[in-house]
């Protein structure tokens, strides 16, 4: 099927109310065995939600209404990090988060957002579906985390700024930027000289509407679903990193299903990742025409001088110490020579 911005958006209607509270279908007339919740930081209009929603609704079907997921989008249930120690402690049953962000309890989630380690998609999916994934995800494990197969996308980043568009390494320098709670995030930027600032998604819009920071960095669904356009100028097109969103569950909720319906419910989450892969995809291609009519001005980059700077700084050979022989061999495999 075509996925555009327009029909995804259509197909979000009632379904973004369903969303926001405990889902209804033909079950809802009795209690459902086991009802979960899954929280994650993003908008209804974002494809993960839009295909999450279809995601529940399958599993109810198919385990005859034993199964009932809720949806809470939009941070509703606190922020990323909140969030996370939620779904340890049990307090929700799923949870998406970057892997980025997960790198604060799981040290080896943080590879897959290496600055400029991915040149495409290609790249990306071979390697999150191939050994490196298996790599992450038998470390997730470790945290009594249950990772599910497939990540979700969540796109290459890109940088936008009130105040100048970023065309190099250069104009990085002292620039005061919002990133996500984590290492990695704070560790590259600083190679660049700039001032990161580590800032919950959920306080990003307030942070730029305030001047807390000059800018942030986000892939485009993000930047256009979270209306950040709105408090930012500028657009520069880095692809300085791709990140994803690994779909945790609780591993005490996860064991407590019985077998037939853990399948149930694995299959659907995964296959409901490989559309949301897809959606995005499709959404980027229209998204930059879309922002510009908004009035976001972009600008294309000059990519060797980031990663000619981060190798400089010292960038990589600081994380091949952090992530370790074994995972950096892996990840060049992909990537290509970084350190």
């Amino acid at each position: 099927m075509s996925i555009t911005r327009r029909n995804l958006l259509a197909s979000v209607g009632a379904g973004a109310i369903v969303m926001a509270a405990p889902l209804r279908s033909a079950w809802a007339q009795s209690k459902a065995e086991f009802s979960y919740k899954y929280a994650n930081n993003l908008p209804l209009t974002h494809p993960m939600n839009i295909r999450a929603k279809e995601m529940a609704d399958a599993i109810q079907t198919e385990t005859a209404g034993r199964v009932e997921i809720r949806i809470f989008p939009s941070s509703q249930l606190g922020s990323d990090t909140d969030m996370l120690s939620q779904v340890r402690n049990g307090g929700v049953e799923f949870f998406t988060l970057s892997g980025l962000i997960l790198a604060t309890l799981v040290p080896a989630s943080s590879i897959t957002g290496i600055g400029f380690a991915f040149s495409d998609y290609d790249a990306v999916w071979k390697a999150l579906d191939g050994d490196l994934g298996a790599h992450v995800r038998k470390e997730i494990a470790k945290s009594n985390l249950v990772p599910m197969e497939k990540i979700w996308d969540n796109g290459f980043r890109q940088i936008t700024s009130s105040i100048k568009p970023i065309q190099s390494a250069d104009d990085l320098r002292g620039f005061k930027i919002r990133v996500p709670v984590s290492p990695l995030w704070t560790s590259m930027f600083k190679a660049f000289d700039s001032a990161p600032a580590s800032i919950n998604f959920n306080e990003v819009y307030s942070a730029l509407q305030t001047k807390v920071v000059d800018g942030q960095e986000n892939p485009l669904a993000i930047i256009d679903t979270a209306k950040l356009n709105e408090v930012q100028k500028f657009c520069s097109i880095t692809n300085h990193m791709w990140d994803g969103f690994w779909f945790l569950a609780n591993k005490r909720a996860w064991e407590r299903l019985p077998e037939n319906m853990r399948a149930i419910v694995a299959k659907n989450i995964n296959a409901a990742g490989m559309k949301e892969r897809a959606d995005v995809a499709a959404m980027n291609a229209g998204l930059q025409k879309g922002l510009t009519e908004k009035g976001m001005v972009f600008n294309q980059t000059k990519p060797d001088s980031f990663r000619d700077r981060l190798r400089q700084g010292g960038f990589y050979t600081e994380w091949k110490g952090k992530l370790g022989e074994e995972a950096w061999s892996m990840l060049e495999r992909y990537s290509g020579k970084l350190s």
